[in-house]
């Protein structure tokens, strides 16, 4: 697979952008029928792998093209020998195109939902009967709060508590912020379509869709390209070819040097946990920079990990005056005020390659164009990695969902940010973004994000470009964390990233 054709199977694609891709797609002769049809036959193909014999099975079907699907996927099911019934929204009048033909395929016998106030709530009992049930009422072409009967149905679906197979996305789940839209299914596996959306991945939408499958339904890859798609799931495909590969004539001062900058005698353990992550990340030399009066507890701890008196802010110029320390991080454990923005001003104006984390981000609360400024000014690529409470401080102005977020915080701060959370969001200044969702909940634990910010800028000290070095970071986070499992502290993270790598590397072409 070339490098084009790994980065466009990570692409993500909004409703609207996958709209464009039917259309393309349809244009360039394939009947909006065909994929239809395929796109039922894939969910009926999914229904049957969650059932171990046939089945009675409840098919929910909405006005529009999703419950085209709906009806194809129950004529499959029904051939299949399973028991079908299938529930209309609307009444089939207001069908249309290819939700009109495919319903006209389907030929099984079918009943509209009681439009009536209370109507509804009479399919509990039948809901409650059926083995499985199948949204496909609204999919990703809902953008708006489920009402009416739609909102009674989908409630009535959730008190069953039967598993449910959504196709697309669980109705009232937006398929571009992953929000809820109000009372939207809950779904224990979803099947999508060429490509996820935004909506898969960003919470709560992961959790409401279960186990995401994405059906090939005839769309080429190459409309993505027309599409200009810039959403990305962070996935190895996305970045491998950025991927640092040691060279073989290379030594320790070919593959970077990280300078983390510590903090006070009470505060040395962040610090240290992301020097120590910044040098299992590859990085060749790791210095911590320690004031003087934690001199002797960080020396107490580490061992390859390099240590330099720092005395201040002042310092900072002349210990960045040797240019082969090329990637900087600053702010786990450094304490906030202005000794921390003085610090962060200095590594700036040294123009070097710079993770900005914890108190380097909330020491600019009160001035952060100050902060964007110097920014922009530096040539080296900059990441800003914070949490959410961070995030507000720093940009107070910005809101909406948390793409939309991250992207205006990196157009306005001239950084890449890692908006952390479960469902990190990556965005760079270019517009780019991308979704991580392989971070276990295990690494919601003090000084996580410290190993993330370390792994980050040994990334960056090892020459990967901005974006790239933040998804390959949040990424290989998100692994450690796996391999460390249940109960893992801090601590734990750079020995598992160890097998992280090593399991990344060996899936790496070549290898």
């Amino acid at each position: 697979m070339n490098r084009d054709n790994m980065i466009s199977s990570a692409v993500l694609l909004t409703p609207e952008e996958m709209g464009q891709a039917d259309r393309m797609t349809i244009s360039g002769g394939v009947p909006g029928i065909e994929l239809m049809e395929r796109a039922g036959q894939a969910v009926a193909r999914g229904a049957a792998n969650m059932l171990t014999d046939t089945a009675r099975i409840s098919v929910l079907c909405g006005p529009g093209n999703n419950g085209g699907d709906g009806f194809i996927a129950a004529r499959c099911l029904a051939a299949s020998g399973h028991t079908v019934e299938v529930r209309l929204l609307k009444p089939p009048e207001v069908l249309k195109g290819d939700a009109l033909e495919a319903f006209r395929r389907m030929d099984l016998p079918y009943s509209v939902v009681p439009q009536e106030e209370g109507g509804v709530t009479d399919l509990g009992d039948e809901l409650s009967r059926a083995e499985l049930i199948v949204d496909a009422l609204f999919g990703a072409g809902l953008d708006r709060p489920l009402s009416g009967p739609a909102l009674t149905l989908a409630q009535a679906v959730n008190r069953s508590c039967r598993p449910v197979l959504a196709v697309d996305l669980p109705s009232g789940v937006n398929g571009a912020t992953g929000a809820d839209l109000g009372g939207a299914v809950r779904a224990r596996a979803t099947v999508t379509f060429f490509r996820r959306k935004p909506g898969h991945l960003l919470n709560p939408g992961r959790a409401l869709c279960g186990a995401v499958t994405v059906a090939d339904i005839g769309i080429r890859a190459d409309v993505l390209e027309r599409i200009g798609a810039a959403t990305f799931h962070n996935i190895p495909a996305l970045w491998a070819a950025a991927w640092p590969q040691p060279d073989p004539l290379g030594h320790k001062y070919t593959r970077g040097h990280v300078v983390v900058f510590g903090g006070p005698m009470s505060a040395t353990g962040a610090a240290r946990l992301s020097a120590g992550a910044a040098l299992r990340a590859g990085a060749g030399l790791v210095t911590l920079a320690s004031p003087p009066d934690a001199m002797m507890v960080n020396a107490c701890h580490l061992t390859a990990v390099m240590l330099r008196k720092v005395a201040g802010p002042q310092a900072v110029e002349a210990l960045l005056s040797d240019r082969r320390l090329n990637a900087a991080l600053i702010g786990p454990g450094h304490g906030g005020g202005e000794n921390t923005r003085a610090s962060v001003t200095a590594i700036l104006e040294q123009k070097r390659a710079t993770v900005l984390d914890a108190d380097a981000l909330t020491s600019f609360s009160s001035d952060a164009d100050a902060l964007f400024a110097l920014v922009r000014d530096n040539p080296e690529p900059v990441l800003m990695t914070p949490h959410e409470g961070e995030f507000a401080r720093l940009f107070p102005e910005i809101a909406g969902d948390k793409l939309a977020r991250a992207r205006q915080a990196a157009e306005r701060s001239g950084a890449v940010v890692v908006l952390k959370g479960p469902d990190t969001v990556i965005a760079a200044p270019d517009g780019r973004a991308a979704i991580n969702d392989n971070a276990p909940p295990f690494l919601a634990t003090a000084g996580s994000g410290d190993v993330l910010a370390g792994i980050a800028t040994g990334l960056l000290a090892q020459g990967v470009t901005g974006f790239e070095a933040a998804c390959q970071a949040v990424w290989l986070h998100g692994e450690a964390g796996r391999e460390a499992g249940p109960g893992l502290i801090a601590e734990d993270l750079a020995p598992a990233l160890k097998a992280a790598i090593r399991a990344l590397v060996d899936k790496m072409p070549g290898s």
